[in-house]
Order: C-alpha cells, then structure tokens, then sequence
C-alpha cells in the first residue's frame, strides 16, 4: 500500500480509531519510555493545572482550539 493511501485512509477514520495508531507511531519516533514519557506529561499537566489555579492563564474552549487548529492547517 502507498503512503497517500494508507494516509488518506487512516484520516477518513473516526478520531478515536485514529488516536491509538497515531500515539503508537508517535512513540515509536522516540527513545523516550512510556512510563518516562507518561511522567513527563504527568508533571505538565500538573504545572498547567497550577497555571490555571494561580489565574496565570485562561482556558480556552475546545470549540474555539479546534477552530484555531483547522484556520492553522488551511
């Protein structure tokens, strides 16, 4: 199979039959570990979790990321 085609069928997947295979190829570009790297998203997402307590940042809907996200990719 070509890599248009596996590509164009793999995005005309539903998003969660896409996330698994996507986190899977993701990893395999890293020599990171998966408990290393599920630490390292641990201790962000505790430093973002602080961010917003403190009032450092504001959250963003999910509607107006995935917004900005598809203006990004056109």
């Amino acid at each position: 199979m070509d890599l248009k085609k596996l590509e164009k069928e793999a995005l005309s997947l539903p998003a969660e039959d896409r996330a698994a295979p996507a986190q899977r190829l993701l990893l395999s570009l890293d020599d990171t570990s998966a408990h290393e790297l599920n630490e390292a998203w641990l201790l962000e997402a505790e430093r973002r979790a602080k961010q917003l307590e403190h009032g450092e940042v504001e959250p963003i809907p999910a509607d107006e990321v995935r917004r900005r996200a598809q203006a990004l990719l056109r």
